[in-house]
């Protein structure tokens, strides 16, 4: 597949038209796959419904579409599979053995519950790896669909996310309020949501602050779960002080309301629970254990959330 070649195709994207113009959508998408490859977090021919998708995706949206036109991640990330190179599709959804995924998904949660991931054709993601050539496509995109807002573009791509890392604030303590750059009410909670399920593990070095279980796959994953002391429904608290890192047998004992945490963290366990306390497993053997904790006091379980958990859920 030759480089002009995509630049003539991918410079004649299929757009709907709107009473605000044609479509914008599209384009914004490729970059952000683009720049996800740039920075390494997707460097392999998969690309995940996940929170640093999203994010980017916003970000890009926020800086170069100036229209009335609904933003919406998932319209182009479905409808990019009609357009072609010459002649040839060159965008595929993946979806999870058991699913398929006949028709655009509009909600962000269902659609990363039944994709796996997406990609492009092989001989399109071999010209994309050379990173000149991405460098030179999305010169191309801009110039054809955006080019009022081409040069601050580039200059705010120059630094981190200004709104991931906004997000990252928020989740972490570190400002009471998150940037909102207009974006879906939806999608925000998704991103919001990803990043809480990234850091909580993180901040407690992937171990599980009840049980001290630490287990990382080789594959990279964390089998350490980011658990919400307070629903997110009932509060919208996704931040870190509205978490706690464990495992998942943990993970739904808390729930369940078998175990819960007091004021100073200690772990207590109900009296409603009928086991075999001898076994090495047993819940018993947790009551009155100190819960680990992250060095940073801001980032330690709050207490009004862990009392409501006391008064909501834990079962005395």
């Amino acid at each position: 597949m030759k480089l002009e070649t995509i630049i003539r195709d991918l410079t004649r994207l299929r757009r709907a038209g709107t009473k605000y113009g044609v479509a914008p959508h599209k384009p914004v998408l490729l970059m952000s796959l683009f720049d996800l490859m740039d920075s390494g977090i997707m460097p392999d021919n998969r690309f995940f419904v996940n929170s640093d998708l999203v994010g980017t995706f916003h970000e890009n949206w926020s800086l170069l579409v100036n229209t009335g036109h609904q933003e919406d991640f998932t319209q182009p990330f479905y409808y990019l599979q009609n357009d072609r190179i010459n002649n040839t599709r060159f965008w595929f959804l993946k979806p999870k053995p058991g699913y398929s995924i006949q028709a655009h998904i509009k909600n962000i949660f269902t659609l990363s519950e039944v994709l796996e991931f997406a990609h492009f054709s092989e001989d399109f993601f071999a010209v994309l790896a050379i990173l000149g050539n991405r460098h030179i496509i999305r010169e191309f995109l801009l110039e054809t669909y955006f080019p009022g807002a081409k040069e601050a573009f580039m200059q705010r791509k120059k630094g981190e996310s200004r709104y991931l890392r906004s997000i990252e604030a928020y989740v972490l303590n570190e400002v009471p309020v998150v940037e909102r750059l207009q974006v879906a009410e939806q999608e925000i909670v998704y991103v919001r949501n990803g990043t809480f399920k990234k850091w909580v593990p993180k901040i407690y070095l992937y171990t599980c602050a009840i049980s001290g279980m630490k287990a990382i796959s080789t594959y990279g994953y964390s089998l350490i779960d980011a658990c919400h002391i307070r629903p997110f429904a009932d509060n919208q608290d996704d931040r870190v002080g509205n978490g706690i890192a464990l495992c998942p047998n943990l993970h739904r004992a808390f729930d369940r309301g078998l175990i819960g945490i007091d004021s100073d963290y200690r772990v207590m366990v109900s009296d409603q629970i009928r086991e075999d306390s001898s076994h090495g497993y047993s819940l018993q053997k947790l009551q009155g254990k100190r819960v680990l904790l992250p060095d940073e006091k801001r980032l330690w379980p709050n207490q009004d959330n862990l009392e409501w958990h006391r008064d909501h859920r834990f079962s005395k």
